[in-house]
């Protein structure tokens, strides 16, 4: 699926299945990132390297290695 910090995800759910098999899903981001929501266009600060839109569900991961930039963040999904 993915090796240390120099590989990339295909997609979201990759992302969450790493970030929970390491035990990383809730803990705290080094920093937050804010962006636009990509399913209901509303500006999210994550927090969390997992982390679920307060607005309409949307979840969004991203893996510590990957944290500093936005544009590592993918959407998994919404939670049903």
């Amino acid at each position: 699926m993915h090796d240390g910090c120099s590989g990339k995800f295909e997609d979201g759910k990759q992302v969450q299945a790493k970030l929970r098999m390491m035990g990383f899903y809730d803990q705290m981001m080094p920093f937050p990132a804010t962006f636009i929501c990509k399913e209901c266009n509303k500006e999210i600060t994550m927090t969390t390297f997992e982390y679920e839109c307060p607005h309409c569900s949307m979840v969004y991961a991203v893996t510590p290695c990957h944290a500093f930039d936005v544009e590592n963040i993918l959407a998994v999904g919404k939670r049903k």
